[in-house]
């Protein structure tokens, strides 16, 4: 069949791509396009440490963020194939700290009120973040500043995943658990859950069930001493255009085993392993001769699960995530194209995604039977709109 692609179509991608580059706006760029099986489009340009002159390669080793989210929502849905949990347990049944959580009802600081939540969190809730957790670093909300006061999140030197639990039972959620859509450390609490259920660290799970089986042997919650070379510098968006260097690739605390392994974003990956990752999910959980997931399982994580089957503008006041609202939904783990018309954006329904802080991305597309997984080094995501330009770059190249 081959990839069905236009070859001389995929130059306008190549060509918007290295412009990135050339103006300064990225420092390098990896991009990698599947179709039917088939790799269609690969090329890296740019480099991946600047300082040091380092090209940008396909075997270099990226932070992907928030794209471990999807990988960590894995993980949880290979635990319940295993009757270890339902959906709609409450969390408290398996914490019970949390039993007793409150919901935020007006007023910030000292002056803050709260009322006893009348919902308990449920797995489900944490999956599609909509328990009412939220992150520190939006600064969209009251609750937020006492996830920074409490340094929730793994911002605290040798804190663990248990320290965040604890700390968790003590804030009160920003909203009745299912009643909103709020991006938040909900994932980091699904890795507790992993660790939990199967009483094994989550990278440990992780590599087990997921990365080794997959061949992704790179992936993981620290740099492989094999492929510290590899590694790139991470770079943030400098007022007034360009970049300057984030965290060094020498010295970068990735080269150590962490002690709060981040199921929400602490991992790090090459293009790839994350493809392979990609590849499971669009062949419904399978990939090189290795089940991950069952089918049945894989198609209920990539259906929307918004009350309704509403959009996520439908849920609640946007705050920052790493998708735009109209027109998507949101899954066990991934974002969701429910209404391509709606989104703005050349898409296929029941498209599903995730990106990553430093502007990564990818998308699965099972009725284009297509993969993209786009990396580069910069914070934070919304510097530039390069995923909804990748979408129609790629899809305009379609050529059957």
């Amino acid at each position: 069949m081959g990839h069905e692609f236009s070859v001389e179509r995929l130059e306008y991608l190549t060509s918007h791509l290295d412009r990135y580059v050339d103006d300064g706006r990225f420092p390098g760029y990896s991009c990698l396009v599947t179709r039917h099986g088939e790799e269609a489009y690969f090329r890296a340009f740019g480099q991946r440490d600047v300082e040091r002159n380092l090209s940008m390669d396909r075997d270099t080793v990226v932070r992907i963020y928030s794209m471990s989210k999807p990988v960590t929502s894995v993980a949880l849905m290979t635990l319940y194939e295993q009757g270890k949990f339902q959906l709609d347990d409450p969390v408290s049944k398996f914490i019970p700290s949390w039993s007793d959580l409150s919901v935020y009802e007006g007023g910030d600081g000292e002056a803050m009120v709260t009322s006893p939540s009348t919902e308990p969190v449920t797995i489900k809730h944490l999956l599609t973040h909509t328990s009412g957790l939220t992150y520190g670093f939006m600064n969209s909300h009251p609750v937020d500043a006492l996830y920074r006061n409490a340094s929730i999140g793994g911002e605290r030197q040798g804190s663990t995943l248990q320290d965040m639990i604890d700390d968790l039972a003590d804030v009160p959620l920003t909203f009745t658990p299912g009643s909103r859509w709020n991006y938040s450390v909900a994932t980091d609490v699904c890795g507790y859950l992993v660790q939990l259920f199967s009483d094994t660290d989550l990278d440990v799970f992780v590599r087990e069930r997921i990365t080794k089986p997959l061949g992704m042997s790179d992936t993981g919650y620290q740099v492989p001493a094999s492929s510290k070379d590899k590694f790139a510098a991470c770079y943030r968006y400098k007022r007034g255009g360009g970049f300057e260097l984030q965290d060094d690739p020498t010295t970068s605390p990735y080269h150590q085993r962490p002690t709060f392994f981040s199921g929400g974003g602490g991992m790090v990956a090459t293009i790839d392993d994350y493809g392979r990752f990609a590849q499971m999910m669009l062949n419904r959980g399978e990939f090189g001769g290795h089940r991950v997931l069952g089918r049945k399982t894989v198609e209920y994580m990539v259906t929307n699960h918004m009350p309704g089957n509403v959009d996520l503008a439908a849920m609640g006041q946007p705050v920052f995530s790493e998708t735009s609202y109209h027109g998507i939904g949101f899954g066990l783990g991934f974002s969701v194209v429910l209404d391509p018309a709606a989104a703005g954006v050349l898409d296929s329904p029941g498209e599903f995604a995730w990106g990553g802080a430093a502007s990564t991305y990818f998308w699965v597309d099972p009725l284009e039977d297509m993969t993209v997984v786009f990396l580069t080094q910069l914070l934070p995501s919304s510097t530039h709109p390069i995923r909804r330009e990748l979408k129609t770059l790629i899809y305009q190249a379609i050529a059957n």
